[in-house]
């Protein structure tokens, strides 16, 4: 997780000729074709079911546990609670994350990966050292560790993303926690494990090979080849133990970083044989630094656009290390970092157990920004494999807990809604759109549309975002084979107050309201409410 503040980024750059050689150039078409129509004109979305970008990974709505703050103590873990179990799970926590039915979770880190020292964290768990965690200056217990978080994933039907660390932390003791985990029994670390009354071992089968290494905040923090060098030898030394793992490189953590791009082909051009896909993280803010003096909502929420724009810079980066390597490998992305972060900065726990930090309180148009950055990892399904909201409980999260219940924030019901209804195949599709001027950017469409397609299901689901902070937009939707039959659910989050907020005293002052559904035919017509995220899905 990034400690420094993000700046402004994603430079106008060449991206030919020299500018090859720095890793720099272009990654392909947008993922979706976008037509400025003229103001005051309708909205148009062409869905053709042959127009395909990819099959939808469900991992790209995963979410992030870190051991920061309240995440884990007081979050989904918080014993001797009445609202936990009797290993000391929240039950409360357990249960919604089991209905969200969260398909992938990375952890335990962050920058609190890369001083972890995953042996203290199993076993008897009075045996188990306090510790100062160094990257938030926090008090660790360790009565949560590996085992616990594998037990949990199971409870809640999740898959677990495991970080390893890559800063203090050895090639060597990389391998030994994938025998710790994946080793079934005859060696020395699966027998620790059984040891501790853990027969069957957990299969985890996708790794982090460290954390934003290229960041001077990061402990461990090194120059590219030295750890391009050593996440080689850890991949190699881990696939011995366990040939099947996914190996994630660690990529740039932001696009302000003055060696964006230049530290991701500089890795590759080391480890790029040995790794299945490369992580890229960013946050965004609507504050001075970001947007202006006051914050600038419409700016804003073209966000998710620079969001597509680094995919497809990174993407276009991995290319062209497989090209001069003539590998017949091609790279995914794990987007493993991404959210709405600027309010709640400060990273000092004052050498405290689980004290409250980053507990950003998320208001209407975060949760605008983030249907849109959903809208922008589905289109994104040729290259994205891997997402993760970052986090997902308490620390820059959708839910947050107290000591006597569980609130769902704003930016929980865009999420819940691509949890629910996209599956199958994402559609290329065509969107003619009404526009507005942004400085520095152009035209940004107001209208802004992702789909899915579940041929198995027998449905299609379409998200859709309105820019337009005064008017509603009418959108026509014109199918180009069979229109569905019927509409089986339109749900829309809107509101007069774009700084709205849920609380737990009013928990619901920004909710889903049902929108008017359109009436079926191969024509369809919806009006999108101004300010609004959308979520419909279709009977086949």
């Amino acid at each position: 997780m990034l400690r420094k503040s993000r700046r402004t980024f994603l430079k106008n750059a060449s991206l030919a000729g020299a500018a090859l050689a720095a890793g720099r150039l272009p990654a392909g078409r947008a993922a979706t074709a976008t037509t400025a129509t003229p103001p005051g004109a309708g909205a148009r979305i062409y869905v053709d079911p042959a127009q395909k970008i990819a099959p939808l990974d469900r991992r790209v709505f995963g979410s992030f546990i870190e051991h920061l703050g309240r995440a884990v103590y007081g979050g989904v873990y918080e014993p001797g609670s009445p609202l936990s179990d009797a290993r000391g799970f929240r039950r409360d926590v357990l249960e919604e994350i089991k209905k969200m039915r969260v398909p992938a979770i990375r952890y335990p880190g962050g920058n609190f990966v890369s001083g972890y020292n995953w042996l203290d964290g199993v076993g008897p768990r009075e045996k188990r050292p306090e510790v100062l965690d160094r990257a938030w200056n926090t008090i660790e217990p360790n009565q949560f560790g590996t085992d616990e978080f594998m037990e949990w994933c199971r409870l809640v039907g999740t898959e677990p993303v495991m970080g390893l660390n890559l800063g203090t932390g050895s090639a060597e003791m990389a391998a030994a926690l994938v025998e710790y985990c994946n080793q079934e029994k005859g060696t020395k670390w699966s027998e620790l494990r059984r040891a501790h009354g853990i027969e069957k071992p957990h299969n985890v089968r996708y790794w982090c090979i460290g954390n934003e290494m290229d960041g001077p905040w990061q402990i461990g923090h090194m120059p590219a080849r030295e750890y391009g060098l050593k996440a080689r030898d850890a991949a190699q030394q881990m696939r011995m133990v366990d040939p099947t793992l996914r190996l994630i490189a660690c990529g740039s953590s932001s696009p302000g970083m003055a060696t964006y791009l230049e530290w991701d082909r500089e890795i590759l051009e080391e480890c790029y044989d040995m790794v299945d896909g490369l992580s890229l993280h960013c946050y965004y803010r609507n504050d001075a630094e970001e947007t202006g003096a006051n914050g600038d909502t419409a700016r804003f929420l073209s966000f998710n656009l620079e969001m597509e724009e680094q995919i497809r810079e990174v993407a276009g980066v991995c290319d062209y290390v497989r090209a001069r390597k003539r590998s017949r490998k091609r790279l995914w992305l794990s987007f493993d970092e991404w959210n709405v972060w600027y309010r709640q900065r400060g990273g000092d726990g004052g050498r405290q157990k689980a004290p409250r930090l980053l507990e950003e309180v998320y208001n209407l148009e975060d949760a605008l920004l983030v249907g849109g950055f959903l809208n922008s990892l589905m289109r994104s399904a040729d290259r994205v494999h891997i997402a993760c909201l970052a986090q997902l409980v308490n620390v820059i999260a959708p839910l947050t807990t107290s000591k006597t219940g569980l609130l769902r924030q704003t930016t929980y019901y865009p999420y819940l809604w691509a949890l629910e209804q996209a599956r199958g195949e994402v559609l290329d599709l065509a969107v003619e759109s009404p526009t507005y001027q942004v400085a520095g950017k152009g035209a940004v469409p107001y209208l802004d549309a992702s789909c899915t397609l579940d041929r198995q299901g027998g449905t299609t689901s379409l998200f859709l975002l309105n820019r337009d902070l005064e008017k509603a937009h009418e959108v026509e939707i014109v199918w180009r084979e069979a229109a569905p039959r019927a509409v089986k659910s339109a749900r829309v989050l809107t509101g007069d107050d774009l700084k709205a907020v849920n609380t737990f005293e009013a928990p619901t002052r920004v909710a889903p309201r049902e929108l008017a559904p359109p009436r079926p035919g191969s024509k369809m017509t919806i009006e999108l409410p101004a300010r609004s995220y959308a979520a419909l899905e279709f009977i086949l």
